[in-house]
């Protein structure tokens, strides 16, 4: 067998540099054509929560920049770990995107085995939106304020239930630090997201709710719950006349939730940059801005790697938070 000489080599490097450059721009021009097939978000609560009413919201947006479908679908479960984990073992193609929210910062200390780790198993593109929690009481609670909420509570120990999207979501943890800070005991009520937790409420099952302001503020529009307080510190703009929880009863209470888009681990950098620039634009659209002003949402203005520090921080930070309140899940 002869060896090639080293002019035969020479002579060949130019036509393997052509193919691999014409690989190359083939695998470059693919990744730009992204999306060339349905897109899904998954959601990991059940439907009417917060987190699927702003999946939904964006879903249609992106599917018209974007020009191919954005399905949202419901994989509720273990306080959003079970939809977690089935998008953070997606292939990293930009086909799966998560719909995030504190609970999965939460769900790293609340949970022994959540299935993920939130902070190394996605890629973490945008914040959609942060959004204080309102306290909220089926109408036939004898209370009108959260003065009032407190004085009845301390008058009942244990009788005053407070129903959650699940335990050791924001939803619960902004009762029990309530009940921490006031000194009372009510009881929790956990449920399979905020949706369920809500139609409960509504039905007179349980007293009361920290819940994400976005599912609560149509029923207190609609003079189906009363709304207390907001827990954040400042008043929110889609309900003025509604007082913190800060300024009622608890100097220093604050508490807000907050939505995010993740992508699997590894995802390629251009799609990422492409989806986060989408979200972006979506979030500006009038209509968009107009509803979340509704809901009492903010929208969030982090790029992808100051959101990713973003979700760093709040992992870091909740873990203290779950351990004081004694929240786990085996």
């Amino acid at each position: 067998m002869t060896m090639p000489t080293k002019r035969t080599l020479l002579r060949a490097l130019p036509a393997s540099l052509l193919i691999a450059a014409a690989f190359g721009s083939g695998a470059a021009h693919a990744q730009s054509n992204w999306p060339t097939k349905p897109v899904r978000i998954i959601v990991g609560f059940a439907p009417g929560g917060t987190t699927d009413v702003l999946a939904r919201l964006l879903a249609p947006k992106l599917s018209e920049q974007l020009g191919q479908p954005v399905v949202v679908e419901n994989r509720a479960g273990a306080g959003s770990n079970l939809g977690a984990s089935m998008a953070a073992r997606a292939p990293a193609d930009g086909y799966t995107i998560f719909a995030s929210s504190v609970s999965n910062a939460i769900n790293m200390a609340l949970y022994a085995k959540p299935g993920y780790d939130f902070v190394k198993d996605f890629t973490h593109v945008a914040l959609v939106a942060k959004v204080p929690n309102l306290l909220v009481v089926n109408p036939k609670v004898p209370v009108k304020n959260a003065k009032e909420y407190l004085e009845y509570a301390k008058a009942n120990p244990g009788k005053l239930t407070f129903a959650s999207a699940g335990s050791g979501s924001s939803i619960h943890l902004s009762g029990e630090l309530f009940s921490q800070m006031a000194h009372v005991e009510m009881t929790h009520v956990p449920y399979r997201g905020s949706g369920p937790a809500v139609t409960d409420l509504l039905g007179g099952q349980v007293n009361s709710m920290f819940d994400n302001m976005p599912s609560a503020i149509p029923h207190v529009k609609a003079g189906k719950l009363r709304a207390l307080a907001v827990t954040s510190a400042k008043r929110s703009p889609a309900l003025p006349d509604v007082p913190t929880i800060a300024e009622s009863v608890l100097p220093g209470y604050d508490v807000q939730s907050w939505f995010g888009i993740e992508l699997p681990a590894g995802a390629p950098a251009d799609i990422t940059k492409r989806l986060a620039a989408e979200v972006s634009k979506a979030l500006a659209l009038p209509d968009v801005k107009a509803k979340l002003v509704d809901l009492g949402a903010e929208a969030g203005t982090l790029s992808p790697a100051d959101y990713a520090a973003f979700v760093a921080g709040e992992v870091a930070k909740w873990g203290p938070v779950v351990k004081k309140s004694g929240a786990t899940v085996d």
